[in-house]
């Protein structure tokens, strides 16, 4: 057989599988992804048009988010925020609008204390969606009513459930997401 013979059968098997190996990369890159943000990947795909562009957005999210010094809470802070809690739980009976309010401006503070940068709604969402995109949908719901609710338009049922909504969020936040973070240098 001869040497352009071989290079022509050669070749095309070379570049067949360069591309199946970077295919499949991918493919582990997507999964990933989708693993690790849950319903947020489809939420992004949907948002940005396209899985590509999706999976671009999602990788800056995670460069963003390993830029951050998130940690752990302290004992104290953790027992100190489980009895805020149950204050504004409590609270709810009485004055629900503003047990709400409160519940979102508790959350926020344990954001602030694990170290989430706190400078806008949308892109605490983005930040959160990194290790907490199981439990987004819970803050968005809550939010959405919590917007409402200071122009009276919610109703107590509303109101109850952002309680919920909160509580899904606030939960994990001050159990650390169910894993602690390792200590940075």
């Amino acid at each position: 057989m001869s040497t352009g013979t071989l290079l022509a059968i050669i070749i095309p098997i070379v570049v067949v599988i360069a591309l199946a190996i970077v295919a499949v990369a991918l493919l582990m890159r997507r999964r990933h992804l989708r693993e690790r943000f849950g319903p947020e990947y489809e939420r992004t795909v949907e948002g940005s048009g396209s899985r590509i562009a999706a999976d671009r957005e999602l990788r800056e999210r995670e460069k963003r988010h390993d830029s951050l010094e998130i940690k752990p809470l302290p004992a104290g802070s953790k027992d100190r925020y489980t009895q805020e809690w149950g204050s504004v739980q409590e609270e709810f009976v009485d004055r629900p609008v503003d047990a709400v309010h409160d519940a979102d401006q508790l959350v926020t503070s344990l954001m602030h204390e694990r170290g989430y940068p706190t400078e806008g709604f949308e892109q605490q969402m983005k930040d959160l969606s990194v290790e907490h995109g199981r439990t987004l949908e819970h803050y968005r719901a809550a939010h959405d009513v919590e917007s409402i609710s200071t122009s009276s338009q919610a109703t107590t049922e509303q109101l109850r459930g952002a309680m919920v909504h909160y509580r899904a969020l606030f939960e994990e936040l001050l159990s650390d997401g169910g894993r602690a973070q390792p200590a940075r240098s």
